[in-house]
């Protein structure tokens, strides 16, 4: 800056010089200070190396003092340095410096020629290094960042500027890429502690295959034969090492994924090589007559004639085209409506007779499950046809309500009678899908800004809850499904309630949008409330499921109320009719219901397991992002800043924002360091960092460059000699609870 100013009159070439013999300077002390202050050394070498990289990269391309070759050649040997730092000292953070600039070096010092044999060669040098620090350590992170740049970088490239004609010269590359990351995760294996020889690298195991595959059809321009062979030749190699690690100790995880991929590639090379055109079965004449005969004589050729019969009527009758003619025009009693209603009725009367006559063979019982649901299909085409048909249409979605809840307690009334095989459970777990689709139906209904309870909706709804009550009750006997359809009751009912809401007030235009959010979110919060001051009436009418129910109703309540939080951050909030007070306005009230709620859930006892050790870093976050959106709509209601993108651009919303992040951040570390609490600690510490983050990328350009630049360079400082001399509070935990004293 005091160059540019013209303050300071010294050639390019001496201040290049100057900050990199300085950087020099701090990578040497970092290096001697390594033993004694381990966590400032490996900064400090991070920190100095990553100076020279940017100091290297000035040279070239905003002075011009050093030619391509060698500046290239400078970044190499900095990359070289970082990797045998970061290996002698056994420092993971190092290793990422170094891949991270070794994978930008030729981007950096891109000139623009073009030589991708070039760039690909270097990126294979530098896996073949990732594949050595793999020998000797068991780094995930290193494995994971280089999988992702070389195949980043590559596709990258490959949309910009690949063409037919590179295959003979790219497709190496692929290869070699393929077999570097087909090692490492072996190698990961074998190098991690005895505790941990289990895990596999799963994003590597099986997203090398998955992206080497597409990329390999993408340079084969999709074409199935070729492909076809790369996926055959896939599989040989998974099977070939499969194989030759099926003897070893600790590898038999790894040695069945590889078996898994194999098989998978020999089956899919299949399809590729063949065309895609797809050939039909055809399938012979059955009926319920025949079925019956066949279960009575214990013959299979009669009975599978019978199911075959079956399908064949109902592909007949789908294909068919419906003339209607004068007398049959009536609803219901039309051949189109009665030849569906035998299809069902067939349909049924089969799976009674497998439930019945059926010895209760796998196979028997697999048809008897498919024919109920091959009739219950049909059974809800021709009613939806039928109500398409002859019912106007500002009715037909409560008809359609009103059918499926009918329905819905037949099914139950079915499930009471607990039928034998699969059919007691299928017929069980059916009444909460089909409760399911009848908040659908509520959804779409009131999405269509028509009101809930009124109306041909309002009758529907009331048959709704009649015919869903008693077909709760008929579930008492079914544990899973009774809880399950039990769950979704009560959700219906919360958006049963919150659609009518939102419908009433949507154009009351007195009433801002916060409010709507606010009257539209009372049914959710009064089923949170009544879920713990009032558990019995929530159960009902399956109060003895209670136990089962309990644990998905807290979470779901839990995650929408997360869900609802994360949407109202970005509210703007208005108040109207009311005048707008900070934290007393209808989002911020919402948002803090919704955060009192989780906290709640903290301390319940069917939370996660170890969530206890996380409320701090999730309420700090809630927290932070809840003073971060009410900072800033403060701002726009009370200094009148608009809510848009000018929001980013106004001086008054960013000071307000650095000075309620600094207040939060000094306060987080100042308390964490006294009570040697390191959670908090640490959430200062990073606040501190984000504060920083914003000074050098936003407030810069509102509080003028020198004096920023001098703030920046005063920061720094200060954060260096704390970061020497007041390290982090221990990491281990005393009895009492509290961290250990740092010192």
């Amino acid at each position: 800056y005091a160059a540019d100013a013209g303050m300071l009159h010294v050639s390019p070439s001496v201040r290049v010089g100057v900050i990199a013999l300085a950087a020099i300077a701090a990578l040497v002390f970092g290096w001697r200070k390594r033993n004694s202050h381990r966590i400032f050394a490996l900064s400090l070498q991070g920190g100095a190396i990553g100076v020279l990289v940017m100091t290297v990269f000035a040279a070239f391309r905003l002075y011009l003092l050093i030619p391509p070759m060698p500046a290239f050649a400078l970044l190499v040997v900095l990359i070289v340095g970082i990797g045998m730092l970061a290996v002698l000292q056994d420092a993971l953070a190092l290793a990422v410096l170094g891949l991270i600039a070794g994978f930008a070096a030729p981007i950096l010092i891109d000139t623009g020629s073009g030589n991708y044999v070039g760039l690909f060669s270097y990126y294979a040098v530098l896996n073949l290094a990732i594949l050595g620090i793999a020998w000797k350590k068991s780094w995930r992170v290193l494995n994971l960042l280089g999988f992702f740049f070389t195949f980043g970088i590559g596709t990258a490239w490959g949309v910009l500027s690949y063409k037919t004609e590179f295959f003979a010269s790219t497709e190496p590359f692929l290869i070699l890429n393929f077999l570097f990351y087909l090692v490492i995760p072996l190698l990961h294996l074998l190098r991690a502690p005895d505790g941990k020889r289990t895990v596999m690298d799963g994003c590597l195991l099986f997203g090398n295959p998955l992206v080497s595959l597409l990329l390999q059809g993408a340079l084969l321009d999709w074409k199935g034969t070729p492909l076809a062979i790369s996926a055959l030749a896939a599989a040989v190699i998974y099977l070939v090492v499969a194989f030759a690690i099926r003897k070893r100790p600790g590898m038999h995880l790894l040695r069945d994924a590889w078996a898994v991929l194999a098989v998978a590639f020999a089956t899919l090379a299949i399809p590729l090589a063949l065309s895609a055109s797809l050939t039909a079965s055809a399938f012979a004449l059955e009926g319920a007559g025949m079925i019956w005969l066949g279960l009575r004589q214990r013959r299979r050729l009669p009975r599978w004639s019978g199911v075959a019969l079956q399908v064949f009527a109902g592909i007949a009758l789908g294909m068919s085209v419906s003339r209607i003619d004068g007398y049959l025009d009536i609803p219901i009693l039309n051949s189109d409506f009665v030849s569906a209603l035998l299809v069902v009725i067939g349909g049924f009367v089969a799976c009674w007779l497998y439930g019945r006559y059926g010895s209760g063979s796998p196979k028997q019982r697999v048809v008897a499950v498919l024919l109920f649901l091959w009739a219950m299909a049909w059974w809800f085409a021709a009613s939806i046809s039928e109500i398409e048909r002859f019912v106007p249409y500002m009715t037909r979605i409560p008809v359609v309500f009103a059918t499926l809840a009918v329905t819905t307690w037949l099914v139950a009334e079915c499930a009471r009678r607990r039928p034998r095989f699969e059919m007691a459970s299928l017929t069980a777990f059916t009444v909460p899908v089909f409760l399911f689709l009848g908040a659908v139906l509520i959804v779409g209904y009131a999405s269509l800004e028509r009101q809930l309870l009124s109306g041909w909706m309002l009758g529907a709804i009331v048959v709704g809850a009649v015919a869903g009550w008693r077909s709760l009750a008929c579930l008492k006997a079914y544990a899973v499904p009774a809880s399950f359809a039990q769950f979704v009751w009560l959700w219906r009912w919360v958006l049963t309630f919150t659609g009518a809401i939102v419908v009433a007030f949507l154009h009351a235009r007195w009433l801002s949008e916060a409010w709507l959010m606010l009257l539209g979110a009372l049914p959710f919060l009064a089923l949170w409330l009544l879920f713990y001051v009032r558990p019995r009436w929530v159960a009902a009418p399956l109060a003895e499921h209670w136990s089962m129910l309990r644990v998905p109703l807290l979470y779901s309540l839990t995650g929408i109320g997360v869900l609802l939080f994360l949407c109202d951050l970005f509210a703007e909030g208005g108040a109207e009719p009311l005048r707008f007070i900070p934290l007393i306005n209808p989002i911020e009230l919402l948002m803090l219901a919704m955060a009192l709620g989780a906290v709640r859930w903290f301390a319940d006892p069917a939370a996660i397991p170890g969530s206890q050790r996380l409320r701090p870093l999730a309420l700090g976050i809630a927290g932070m992002a809840f003073a971060t959106s009410a900072t800033l709509r403060a701002v726009h209601h009370l200094g009148g800043v608009p809510w848009t993108d000018a929001m980013a651009s106004s001086s008054l919303a960013q000071m307000s924002l650095t000075v309620v992040w600094s207040v939060l951040g000094v306060v987080a570390w100042v308390v964490g360091s006294r009570r040697g609490l390191r959670m908090l600690w640490l959430a200062g510490a990073v606040t501190m960092g984000i504060v920083l983050a914003k000074l050098l990328l936003v407030d810069r350009g509102h509080l003028g460059n020198l004096f920023g630049i001098g703030s920046f360079i005063a920061y720094g400082l200060l954060c260096t000699a704390i970061g020497y001399f007041a390290p982090a509070p221990p990491r281990s935990p005393s009895s009492s609870g509290e961290i250990a004293d740092a010192s």
